[in-house]
């Protein structure tokens, strides 16, 4: 090789490292890296490209590559399937075309053309920037007139940094609007918006737009501020509807209680009859004796009927007092089981040996000896 085309050589390498070294494309977007070489004229068969990835200082990712007639493009899996060479890489266009650009696909990427013991390279930078995310917005405070409130706004994702910008709305037309004279802006928190002392002029639409080099991104809000008396008729109306509903439910659970006590009465009322009746209990005749007044009695003439009835009468009231109170027999748990029959009790004897003599008046007894 002749000493111009190592010169010719060299020069290309210098200018493939000082050409346009930084590409800043937005996430979603394809993008081209360049890289151009002259070595496809020595050796086709020992052309090898490569391109690089650097991470860090100490470590790098194969991107794609040609060896040895065949191309490797799926080196790096993040990367499978949206790298490709660009044009025809053997006349001298080695260029890198990456599609559905990544915040990860960021980074230093490196070209080397070898071929026949020649290098050449390129260095190229990319920046991959994310627009914010729709931000989203909120409210803290009350809608009341006289109050404070605080109108909020944030991406959740995006390229540092994001700027936030509020502004109201027209109703008719949605045109822009400066914001009420009573508003002010957090300088700490631009997403944060304060509308101080509300009134019916602070009512309608506002957005907020979060920007930055990638793009932007808004979203609306509605507010609407309110009457202190509307609130506090609605809130009556509320605890009027509250407590009719509540008498309702009342007078509903009475009726019902009501009419399940009047039913359970009229259910009990004939068990109560039978369980209250008793079965009439018989009584007990006391047998009286009286057999000494009665001989005295016949013995006796119509003259002394009177003495002989006084002496019954006293006689019938001595047996009366004399005759101790007869109780049921008692019965033992093998009578009641029916295993042994209760013995009957001898009221006659009872009252023999409870009856006790009478005495005979000395005037009866006189008209007896007659």
């Amino acid at each position: 090789m002749s000493a111009f085309s190592i010169l010719f050589l060299a020069s290309c390498s210098v200018w493939l490292g000082e050409a346009q070294t930084e590409f800043k494309r937005v996430a979603e977007e394809n993008v081209t890296l360049p890289c151009h070489h002259r070595l496809g004229l020595l050796e086709q068969g020992s052309l090898d490209i490569e391109w690089l990835l650097h991470i860090s200082e100490t470590v790098q990712k194969a991107v794609i590559t040609y060896s040895g007639g065949r191309v490797y493009d799926d080196l790096n899996e993040e990367q499978k399937g949206r790298v490709s060479f660009t044009s025809n890489f053997l006349a001298g266009d080695a260029s890198l075309q990456i599609i559905s650009l990544q915040s990860s696909d960021a980074g230093k990427y490196i070209c080397k053309v070898k071929n026949a013991g020649q290098y050449e390279w390129a260095r190229i930078t990319l920046k991959v920037v994310e627009k914010p995310s729709k931000p989203k917005c909120w409210l803290e405070g009350e809608l009341l007139e006289g109050k404070e409130l605080s109108l909020q706004c944030r991406s959740a994702s995006g390229t540092a940094p994001i700027s936030y910008r509020w502004q109201r709305l027209s109703e008719e037309d949605e045109r822009a609007e400066q914001l009420p004279p009573n508003s002010r802006v957090n300088i700490s928190n631009p997403g944060q918006v304060l509308l101080k002392n509300l009134t019916q002029m602070s009512t309608g639409l506002y957005q907020c737009v979060a920007t930055n080099e990638a793009g932007q991104e808004s979203c609306v809000l509605q507010v609407t501020v309110q009457h202190a008396q509307n609130i506090s008729m609605i809130a009556g109306a509320v605890c009027g509807v509250l407590v009719g509903l509540s008498l309702l439910f009342l007078v509903v659970r009475l009726t019902i209680r009501r009419k399940e006590k009047k039913r359970y009465e009229e259910e009990e009322a004939p068990n109560e009859i039978r369980e209250d009746a008793e079965a009439p209990k018989a009584h007990l005749v006391k047998p009286s004796s009286s057999s000494s007044g009665s001989r005295s009695s016949r013995s006796g003439s119509s003259s002394t009927r009177s003495t002989a009835n006084s002496a019954s009468r006293s006689q019938r009231t001595l047996s009366t007092e004399a005759t101790p109170h007869l109780t049921p027999p008692q019965y033992s748990q093998q009578q009641l089981d029916g295993k042994e029959e209760p013995k009957k009790a001898d009221y006659n004897h009872l009252v023999k040996v409870a009856v006790p003599a009478v005495m005979v008046p000395a005037q009866s007894r006189a008209f007896q000896t007659v």
